[in-house]
């Protein structure tokens, strides 16, 4: 299945770029008896409308049907969207994009007795990340390894 996300995102990053749009992830799972190539895209802060991921729903299914050979062993549904406010951060692209905005971390492992945590990113290296995160009526600092972080999202704040 790698096989075919890797594909799909070769064929499907620089049509995506030439439109000014972004390729966020690709998907390829079997759900039931059914798979699913699900392509996910965003048009900077504006974000992509409707219309837009129709028109770019249509140029993918093209260039797909015209793999030769054909990667598809089993009949797929193609789902194009966006990722919505709270998309996956999940290279470093989004880690830049994601500095001084709200963001929920999950981790393998408990930190300060927790294993999630909603807060501002402050800053991201190779190590680490440090979060603001408020704990009742006060904010702190909290450094969580990379290597701790089982996923990470945008999130909204309440």
């Amino acid at each position: 299945m790698t096989k075919i996300v890797d594909l799909v995102t070769n064929l499907v990053s620089p049509i995506a770029e030439k439109r000014g749009d972004e390729l966020v992830d690709v998907e390829y799972v079997k759900e039931q008896n059914q798979y699913y190539l699900r392509i996910y895209v965003d048009r900077g802060e504006s974000g992509i409308d409707i219309e837009e991921i129709a028109a770019l729903s249509e140029m993918v299914s093209e260039e797909l049907d015209k793999l030769n050979p054909d990667p598809f062993t089993e009949p797929y549904m193609l789902e194009l969207s966006s990722p919505g406010w709270e998309r996956p951060i999940k290279n470093e692209r989004d880690w830049e994009k994601a500095v001084n905005k709200y963001i929920h971390v999950a981790c393998y492992q408990k930190i300060d007795g927790q294993k999630a945590f909603d807060g501002t990113l402050l800053s991201k290296d190779d190590d680490k990340i440090t979060l603001k995160i408020k704990i009742k009526t006060r904010t702190k600092e909290l450094e969580i390894p990379v290597g701790a972080i089982a996923n990470a999202r945008f999130a909204i704040e309440f």
